[in-house]
């Protein structure tokens, strides 16, 4: 399709970090949207007050918690920024968003249970896996998204009707 006709090698590898990131976000997505919903009611969490289609969660969680989870992201994407992008004070202005040249997208080096591969073609075969695997929850979870927002009805309803 000449998507990245145009791109250089520095433009390539910004482009492969945000897939592999929003494809790492939309596979915790769809497990938050299937677990959100198939633990409702039995949860301990929150008195197990929450309940409904899992768009509708996040407006049911008490304050102060978002203001929890928002603190864990950011400090998440600040130790992502430090590990792969360089720091602005040393990147010309036109260069803004630039990559750490030792830097591979999405290798923040968190891997506490060892399942990155040593074997260099095995790890070619698991990010290819990834990729593939982050498209298709990016797909599903705008997919679970736009039909709760349709019909209002929870993603696991949708199967025992």
């Amino acid at each position: 399709l000449g998507f990245a006709e145009k791109a250089d090698e520095a433009t390539l590898k910004r482009y492969r970090e945000a897939e592999v990131t929003h494809g790492r976000v939309a596979m915790l997505a769809v497990i938050g949207f299937l677990v959100g919903e198939a633990v409702e009611g039995s949860s301990f969490l929150f008195d197990a007050s929450i309940s409904g289609p899992a768009i509708s969660h996040p407006g049911q969680v008490p304050g102060g918690w978002d203001a929890l989870i928002i603190a864990g992201i950011g400090f998440a994407e600040l130790q992502r920024a430090k590990t792969g992008w360089v720091d602005p004070a040393d990147v010309k202005f036109d260069q803004a968003g630039a990559l750490n040249s030792d830097y591979y997208p999405g290798d923040i080096g968190f891997d506490p249970l060892g399942l990155k591969p040593e074997d260099s073609e095995e790890l070619d075969v698991m990010i290819t896996k990834e990729l593939q695997n982050g498209r298709l929850a990016m797909l599903a979870a705008a997919g679970f998204l736009a039909q709760e927002a349709v019909d209002g009805k929870g993603i696991l309803e949708h199967f025992s009707s």
